[in-house]
Order: C-alpha cells, then structure tokens, then sequence
C-alpha cells in the first residue's frame, strides 16, 4: 500500500532544522508495510499546504503530516487542511478542557492562540497528545488514512507510536540487515549487486552505502531488505541474500 509524508515549515526548507521528523515517520510506515511514495516538504503557506494534501489525497491509502499545529500565527495546517475539502472547523471540548488545565496549572491566561489549537476539522478522530498541548487529528477522504501530528519531534513520536499499532499491515512484514566490505569500490561492486537483485526477482532491494576511511580506504556499508507475508520469511531471504554477497565479495578480492 501506498504512502506519503508531508512535513510543514519554513525551517526545514531554509535548512535551520533538520528534517528528522520525515525519516521517523518513514522507518515506522515502511517498517509496517508500506511503501513510501511520496515525500514533501512545503512552508507554512496556506496554498502550499492545500497543494500537498490535495496531490497526495486519492492517491496515497495513509498519508502523515507533521508540524503547523501550534499557537502561533503561521501554525495553519489544521486550517489549510479544512479549506481544501470544505470541512467545517469546531471545538473539541476534551482537548480544550485539557489545554486550559494546563495553562491555569502554569499560571498563565487562556488566548485565542491557545484555543485554536482545540478547534478540528468536524469527524475527526483525535489523537491525545502525551507530551503536549496541540492534538494530533485522524481524518478519511475517499481511500486515504490522513495523520495530522504536531512537528515537535518528541510530540510527534510519541503519537506516532501510538498509532503504528493501528496502522500496521498484518500481511506484510518487514526485515533488513546489512554487511560492512572494505577494500572494494562500489562501481566494482555494482554488477554483483544487480546479479543478486535478479536472482531474487524484486523480492528484495539492496543498497549501497559508500564511504571512505580515514587512510582512504574504501568502505561500504550493504543493506538487504525484504518484505515477506511473515517475518521469518523476510529473514531469511534477506539472511540468503547477504550469503550471496559474500561469496561475490570473495570473489573480487
């Protein structure tokens, strides 16, 4: 099954922080198997943000956004989101109940900006939020599964794990290992690894990960993975696979 990531900030996009949420999301949608289709990164710019739900929604069967869901002013996901299908926003009074605890307990005054962060697009299913204040929200458009999360990487974790039991495919089961070669270039690896590839018949996918040592000494880093219908069978054909590796290693030196 299809899947697709959309990540929201003009940090990310000017490089000050680091896109660390889209890999999490990826490693835990890949890891309950799905493949990984798409990947967007758009600013916190309303037509931006309907632009890359629009593309994915119908296409994708679960798509997972991170990041605008916060009190400020360019916090818009949620909003964005709404306008694009025409759906109404509204309070959802467990959240805010839960918003203005917090904010009493810190001594502080309950805003509009605080509030907003209560306000969800109407059939939306809520995702409590274990770390902080902004819920995440779990909408259905058509054929496709949409998460809108918080983009605080802790935030967002923690409700990704929450769902990954939800969301896991039981039918397809993931596994990947790898080796380490030194002393061979990967262009003089590469007719191996596309040999093995066709051995398998797309059942599994090897990539190399290239690097030089300090003496510059060449370095790969070969990673097998396989999905299969249970995790054993993944195992062992990535676990044969390496095998074959090993003999062309042995081969070329």
């Amino acid at each position: 099954m299809r899947a697709g990531i959309i990540t929201i900030g003009n940090e990310i996009l000017k490089g000050k922080t680091v896109n660390t949420n889209a890999a999490e999301i990826g490693r835990i949608l890949y890891f309950s198997g799905y493949e990984i289709y798409r990947g967007l990164v758009v600013p916190d710019v309303e037509s931006e943000i309907r632009w890359a739900f629009r593309s994915l929604v119908g296409f994708c069967d679960i798509i997972v956004s991170s990041g605008g869901l916060g009190p400020t002013f360019d916090d818009i996901t949620v909003e964005s989101f709404a306008h694009e299908f025409n759906i109404p926003l509204e309070l959802d009074k467990e959240t805010y109940e839960n918003i203005m605890k917090k904010t009493v307990e810190r001594g502080l005054k309950m805003t509009r900006e605080r509030e907003k962060m209560a306000l969800v697009p109407s059939g939306s299913k809520i995702i409590k939020n274990p770390v902080g204040s902004a819920p995440g929200i779990e909408f259905i458009i058509d054929s496709s599964r949409i998460f809108i999360l918080p983009g605080v990487p802790k935030e967002m974790k923690s409700m990704m794990e929450l769902i990954s039991q939800q969301i896991k495919l039981s039918d397809n089961f993931y596994f990947e290992d790898s080796i380490i070669v030194k002393g061979i270039y990967e262009a003089s690896l590469a007719p191996s690894i596309k040999k093995i590839m066709d051995k398998y018949g797309g059942s599994i996918y090897i990539k190399s990960h290239p690097s030089l040592t300090y003496d510059n000494e060449s370095i790969i880093e070969i990673e097998v993975s396989a999905k299969g219908i249970n995790l054993d069978e993944a195992r062992v054909i990535v676990k044969s696979a390496i095998e074959d590796i090993e003999e062309e290693i042995n081969n070329l030196q």
